[in-house]
């Protein structure tokens, strides 16, 4: 049999001297260079495992379930919180069925009866779980990538069942803004904070935006753009909203409106107001500036220019204190 040339640091805990070499030589069948790190108790395995170990060193732990300081679930439950990501193949000489069941369920990788053992089973038993250990390791890693941008994001964040409506996560932002406690969030619908109906004809993985009128627990209504897909949260269709709240930004653009509106007047009457009595006044001046005018008569024309003036005066003096109104 042609073996297997890739180096595996491998940790076998045993008491039996015999099941050991039974062990050690159907590795040495298969796999070149099986490094070995054997233990024979649990607290000898307890204390290797606490000393700082490099995780990332071992790439497998066959463990036998009945072992002098401890045996059983109790032995599978420890070793599984110790080991972290290590991935473990459980040795018995126990057939039961329902234990196998039991064992797997707690989280070793395998369950192997050495009975039936053979160096082709344990090989492959051994490949099989690394690599899908692996994989499992790069999914967590995925996930908690995913859980990160989720719960760090600066922009508040929801999921719902896209079937109830309910509530099925909702990130630090999203709390800190709408003012409910993830329990809140969760006990309660979408309709909570939405005062419109929500798009739902929509294809899976489309991405929308769409504006809304939201509801924070204080009873605020706040104007907010946002963003939808569909994903599949813990086995359920949902929905990701990301939220982005333009209450502010709204309140800017009518202002400016606003502002834009007043400089419009300001820009007529600049344009009509002003040329009237400033029309007048020139008119009036090349009147003056005729000679055969009697003194009477200029006097009066003098009068209607300081009329005008003032009239002049006045709008100059409105348009100052429009003008300060939009720019204090």
């Amino acid at each position: 049999m042609l073996k297997d040339s890739k180096s595996y640091n491998i940790i076998v805990v045993e008491d039996n001297p015999g099941d050991l070499v039974l062990l050690e030589s159907y590795l040495e069948e298969t796999i070149a260079m099986p490094n070995l790190r054997h233990f024979s108790s649990f607290n000898s395995l307890k204390e290797f495992l606490e000393s700082n170990l490099d995780y990332n060193s071992v790439d497998i732990l066959l463990l036998d379930l009945s072992l002098p300081d401890k045996h059983g679930e109790q032995l599978i439950c420890d070793v599984i919180e110790m080991s972290k990501n290590i991935p473990i193949v459980a040795l018995t000489g126990y057939s039961s069925v329902d234990f196998a069941i039991k064992t797997l369920s707690l989280g070793v990788s395998d369950y192997l009866l050495k009975d039936d053992l053979t160096p082709t089973i344990l090989y492959k038993s051994i490949i099989y779980n690394i690599e899908r250990n692996k994989n499992l390791v790069k999914l967590k890693e995925s996930e908690q990538r995913y859980s990160n941008i989720f719960h760090l994001s600066p922009q508040p964040m929801l999921v719902y069942d896209a079937a109830t409506l309910f509530f099925l996560d909702a990130n630090d932002a999203a709390i800190a803004h709408y003012g409910f406690s993830l329990e809140e969030f969760k006990k309660n619908t979408l309709n909570t904070i939405s005062l419109s109906a929500i798009k739902d004809n929509f294809h899976d993985n489309e991405v929308y935006n769409q504006f809304f009128k939201h509801r924070k627990k204080d009873g605020t209504l706040i104007d907010v753009d946002i963003r939808t897909n569909s994903i599949l949260f813990n086995q359920i269709d949902a929905k990701v909203i990301i939220v982005n709240d333009i209450t502010e930004s709204l309140l800017q653009i009518k202002a400016i409106q606003l502002q834009n509106q007043k400089l419009k007047d300001i820009a007529w009457t600049q344009s009509h107001l002003v040329r009237a009595p400033l029309a007048r006044i020139l008119g009036l001046i090349e009147i003056i500036e005729d000679a055969d005018q009697t003194t009477t008569h200029k006097e009066e024309v003098l009068h209607l220019v300081a009329e005008s003036a003032k009239e002049l005066d006045k709008i100059v003096t409105d348009i100052v204190v429009k003008s300060k109104q939009i720019i204090p």
